[in-house]
């Protein structure tokens, strides 16, 4: 998280990806107390102890997640900071592992894209609807002039 602060407030790039974990992946997270795999404990069948252990690593990931907010946030940046001027996206491709459902899908939107888009609210948007229209709202709020991204069927409304 250091490394994307550092390459956008020197301008080295405004844009990154940074895979926090991979969702097939028995990654296990000792350092928090979870020494089983991350994939096993994601097909938890209803199992509570499996329950609490994946919510100890969604937990350890949003702290991490607030350490990049809080540190895009100390870095003055025109008017503002420079979590003013980014957009990121934090999230998952799938909303419960143990379903392998790919609806509903917990999306974070953080910062204010420059003053393009209003925080502090929770939205919802029709069922169906693409993810990839999240992305291509957030490629239009950067000022590329994209029509479609991936499978979206346009940019939200209400951002």
């Amino acid at each position: 998280y250091d490394i994307v602060r550092l390459a956008f407030q020197t301008d080295t790039t405004r844009v990154a990806t940074f895979m926090v974990a991979n969702a097939g992946s028995n990654r296990s997270y000792r350092g928090i107390g979870v020494p089983e795999g991350h994939h096993d404990l994601s097909h938890h069948g209803g199992d509570a102890a499996k329950q609490d252990k994946l919510q100890k690593i969604n937990r350890f990931h949003v702290e991490q997640l607030a350490y990049l907010l809080t540190q895009l946030a100390a870095v003055p940046e025109g008017r503002g900071t420079l979590l003013d001027n980014t957009l990121v996206v934090f999230g998952s491709a799938i909303a419960d592992g143990d379903r392998h459902n790919h609806e509903d899908l917990p999306i974070l939107l953080c910062g204010r894209g420059g003053g393009t888009v209003q925080g502090g609210r929770h939205l919802r948007f029709p069922q169906e609807t693409p993810l990839c229209n999240l992305y291509l709202s957030m490629l239009q709020r950067a000022g590329v002039r994209a029509t479609s991204f991936g499978d979206s069927r346009g940019p939200l409304d209400g951002l």
